[in-house]
């Protein structure tokens, strides 16, 4: 991925930390709307495992993706893959509105399912998905790669168990994004029912940490907003996105995500997260130091002990992915539980549906 890139292709390469030996776990990549499906088979064959079939309906989208993991075989439909039993997981990066109905019909034929973030649009959807996982006993895992898969996010949920800022009692959230060239972009991106809004979308990122750095098990969404400030020639883009959130045992959250990212910005959003507790605070600078270090992944923790600047470039890895595949394989829970993932999605639509839209007050 270029250092300019929208973050389409996100797709970070960290050390490879098998789990299982060759061929114990082979997983297939499913429709290929969105580069980071990428990302998501890096982290699980950097951990062990095999990338045995691709599919998805445009060819060219299979070779692309065949030049990156050349031993995948292009699949002619989904039941070639379905009906292979030596498939333990399928990773699909659909369109947003379809990837629920790609997970049901995977956890149907008895894969677990590992989607990319968000995990589906409609409160239906996850009742859908919840009815399956309770059916069938498979995974519905979710790519956050805004946490799972950045070192930064990674090394600040180990110094938090380690309890180095106290209790953390809330998070502020950044991400914004870079929109690039709309024609660039598929249709569907700026479809609103398609990709379920700003909050709902890349919205899903910021929920989740808050859950995960907080340990949150539930949420009330106390406001949100969205709007369309400067792309009137697409108006089912929302650019602009922010929320508060509460959780049931008292921490708060504010987070705002947009796609605004300058072009003179050296990557493709300057993603930033703030965890404040009792005793401390924690920032992330997540993809670049701006102005003064093109590198990513700096931790600064300020405590009792001073002021700490950590670079965990290349440290700690990502161990979500191996942790995931032995989940598969012990039928355990370690890398994320499904309550966990579901929750984080039901909060970003509950975001998105009560959304106050400042787009009227913006074309005034």
């Amino acid at each position: 991925m270029s250092s300019k890139s929208d973050g389409m292709n996100y797709a970070p390469k960290g050390k490879p930390a098998a789990v299982v030996g060759p061929g114990e776990f082979k997983i297939a990549a499913m429709h290929l709307d969105h580069g980071h499906i990428y990302g998501m088979c890096n982290g699980l064959t950097e951990a062990g495992a095999e990338v045995k079939w691709v599919y998805d309906p445009d060819p060219e989208k299979v070779k692309a993706f065949q030049k990156a993991f050349p031993n995948a075989k292009a699949a002619r439909s989904e039941e070639e893959v379905f009906e292979d039993p030596e498939v333990k997981l399928v990773a699909g990066a659909h369109v947003t509105s379809e990837r629920c109905a790609l997970g049901l019909r995977a956890m149907a034929a008895g894969k677990d399912y590992f989607t990319d973030k968000a995990p589906l649009t409609t409160l239906a959807q996850l009742q859908a998905a919840k009815d399956m996982v309770k059916k069938t006993g498979r995974k519905y895992m979710v790519y956050y790669s805004e946490r799972i898969h950045v070192e930064a996010a990674v090394y600040a949920g180990y110094l938090v168990e380690q309890g180095v800022i106290g209790r953390p009692i809330h998070v502020d959230g950044f991400g914004p994004h870079r929109v690039g060239n709309p024609k660039s972009r598929p249709d569907w991106f700026f479809e609103k029912e398609k990709y379920g809004g700003i909050l709902c979308d890349i919205g899903s990122h910021q929920i989740e940490q808050f859950l995960y750095y907080c340990g949150v098990k539930d949420a009330n969404v106390q406001y949100s907003e969205v709007g369309n400030y400067n792309h009137p020639d697409h108006p089912g883009l929302e650019d602009f996105g922010d929320a508060v959130l509460v959780g049931d045992n008292g921490a708060t959250q504010h987070f705002r995500v947009d796609w605004f990212t300058p072009d003179g910005l050296s990557t493709w959003g300057d993603g930033r997260t703030f965890i404040i507790g009792t005793d401390g605070y924690i920032e992330l600078r997540k993809y670049v130091n701006v102005a003064t270090q093109k590198t990513g992944n700096h931790v600064f923790l300020v405590n009792k002990d001073g002021e700490q600047h950590f670079e965990v470039d290349g440290l700690v890895g990502y161990p979500y992915f191996g942790q995931l595949i032995l989940d598969c394989l012990n039928r355990t829970e370690n890398a994320m539980t499904q309550d966990h993932a579901f929750k984080a999605a039901e909060l970003s639509v509950k975001a998105e549906m009560m959304a106050k839209n400042l787009t009227p007050i913006i074309r005034k």
